[in-house]
């Protein structure tokens, strides 16, 4: 292994970078800008079992550090992202990409991480379980380790290749819950999704998206990002990605540092779409400023 290659779940990434699902589409609108297979990997665009058109339109709000964005998962439906999607990557991508899930039930997340799992092409299932619990009044599946534990046994079942769950930081434990992914068979933890944030126009003194609340996403997140990531990674034994708020080579290794295997990239991706790439080009002399020999070696190192 070289020095910024890591193990995630059995697989050896050349480098711990990973655009974060939504950020990053299917790859290819990218690979008309750099070769992405610089990448370790990339999270693709979250996926339903249904198509879905998203929410209404304004669906992005500008903040301080950050931006609120409420997309709404749109995204065509796993059917054609298998038919149409996946093959249009292929080209472009020649490693294992990490297929980002999500679901309204329980039902929904088995059926189609149980379709996505026979695709030669994904290398992880990136579980998103901060999504609404349609039988459940609605809250999401991570605000409850009862509803985490339930959504990991179900895709576990159906599945042969290694399931993330990621984490959604609007809970006041995050550690109850990622341990009862992990005693559910998760094979890795990634964490922080977004925070809940909000925007007011004073002109219309109306909420500036039609959601009215979305994705709190950006720097301004970063260190409560770092402060998730290594209360998780000190309490589980599998895995952890860390994401939110990266921005920089020196985040990377703050956030491994904080017990991060991997760390995904994700607003940074739309402020400059060659930020991952310039990122990983960055790493061996932010690493030889500070005496770090391989990547590999600090995971977790901050006690």
């Amino acid at each position: 292994m070289g020095r910024l290659s890591v193990d995630l779940c059995g697989i050896t990434l050349d480098n711990p970078v990973i655009p974060a699902s939504g950020t990053f589409g299917y790859g290819y609108e990218f690979a008309e800008l750099y070769d992405i297979n610089v990448l370790g990997t990339f999270s693709f665009k979250g996926t339903t079992r249904e198509p879905r058109f998203g929410n209404p339109t304004p669906r992005i709000a500008e903040c301080t550090a950050g931006m609120i964005n409420a997309v709404g998962l749109q995204n065509p439906g796993v059917e054609k992202v298998i038919s149409e999607e996946l093959p249009k990557m292929r080209k472009v991508f020649n490693k294992k990409v990490m297929a980002n899930v999500s679901g309204f039930s329980v039902e929904d997340y088995a059926y189609t991480c149980e379709r996505l799992d026979k695709c030669e092409e994904v290398g992880w299932l990136e579980v998103n379980v901060s999504c609404p619990n349609v039988h459940g009044g609605g809250m999401s599946f991570g605000t409850s380790p009862e509803a985490a534990k339930e959504v990991t046994k179900a895709v576990k079942a159906v599945t042969t290749k290694p399931i993330i769950i990621k984490l959604s930081p609007n809970v006041t434990d995050i550690v109850s819950i990622a341990k009862a992914c992990e005693d559910a068979g998760a094979d890795g933890i990634s964490l922080i999704n977004t925070l809940l944030g909000m925007r007011i126009d004073l002109k219309t003194k109306k909420p500036v998206i039609a959601n009215k609340m979305g994705g709190f996403s950006g720097s301004a997140i970063f260190p409560v990002a770092v402060r998730m990531v290594y209360q998780v990674a000190n309490a589980v034994n599998i895995p952890v990605v860390g994401m939110g708020g990266v921005s920089s080579a020196e985040d990377v290794i703050e956030m491994m540092l904080a017990g991060a295997t991997a760390v995904e990239i994700g607003a940074q991706n739309l402020i400059d779409p060659f930020s991952s790439r310039d990122i990983i080009n960055a790493l061996p002399e932010v690493m030889d400023k500070y005496r770090i020999n391989t990547l590999s070696e600090i995971i977790g190192g901050a006690k």
